[in-house]
Parts: C-alpha cells; sequence; structure tokens
C-alpha cells in the first residue's frame, strides 16, 4: 500500500454525521469504528464550537491519510488555536462540570494524537494492526 490522502473543506457546521460516516470508510470493524466515531465527533465539535466559534461562515479542514502502517485523521479549524496548557487529557475534578471531557476522549479513542504548533489543527491516529485485529482501545476484540 502506498501514501494515499483524500482532502474535504466543509462549513463549520454541527451536521457531521455524513462527514464521519465518509471519514471512517476505511474502518470495517464496528466496534473499532464506533470508537473511532465518538473521538472523531468530539475533535469535529470541539473544531467547530471553540475553533471557529461556531460561525458558519468559517471553513473545517479534514486530511484522512492512509499508510501501511496507520489510518490518519488531520483536523484543522480557522481559530486561534488552543494553547498547551489548556490541551488537558484528564477528566475535570467536578465530574458534573459542563464541559472538560472531550479531550479525554479523544486520547482514548486513538492510539496517537498530536497537536500542530499553533494549536488550531489535531492530528488523530490509529494503527493498521488495531483496524486489521479488530482490537478496541483497550486491547480486547470487537467485531
Amino acid at each position: 500500500m502506498t501514501l494515499r490522502w483524500s482532502d474535504y473543506i466543509t462549513p463549520s457546521t454541527l451536521q457531521l454525521s455524513p462527514l464521519v460516516e465518509l471519514l471512517l470508510e476505511p474502518v470495517r470493524c464496528l466496534q473499532l469504528q464506533a470508537q473511532l466515531q465518538l473521538g472523531l465527533q468530539e475533535a469535529l465539535v470541539n473544531a467547530v464550537r471553540h475553533g471557529n466559534g461556531g460561525d458558519p461562515a468559517k471553513c473545517l479542514r479534514i486530511r484522512r491519510i492512509e499508510t501501511p502502517r496507520w489510518l490518519i485523521w488531520q483536523v484543522q479549524d480557522e481559530g486561534p488555536g488552543l494553547p498547551p496548557e489548556a490541551r488537558s487529557t484528564t477528566l475535570p475534578e467536578c465530574l458534573d462540570a459542563v464541559g472538560g471531557r472531550g479531550l479525554f476522549l479523544i486520547h482514548h479513542c486513538f492510539d496517537d494524537v498530536r497537536w500542530s504548533a499553533r494549536g488550531n489543527r489535531l492530528q488523530l491516529a490509529v494503527s493498521r494492526r488495531r483496524i486489521r485485529s479488530g482490537l478496541s482501545v483497550q486491547g480486547t476484540p470487537g467485531h
């Protein structure tokens, strides 16, 4: 397999279901697909709400990259970016808090999560080994 990528540019909207389905086409295992859908949906919602401030005039840019070892999604918004100190991957101390769970979920859905220096592009990756074996995040079989 050679490197393949697909680029998607979409208005900043919360009508994300068709886009998420399209982005997850290479994943055949339904349980793994559901886990990745949760993380990808959270990343896209964060980009719309926080990155683009809910402004429908702004766009999201998503790139799906397929390599022999990884399936990667890059989600970029037009916002100023999330500063490194705000990229917490832990649950909020108050579990009844309105927000603060998104990045925790994202980090638990993907094998690798990286930020651009500016903080307005999030790269999410899952290993091909996990896709082929149908392993969930915790390493249990799931079909």
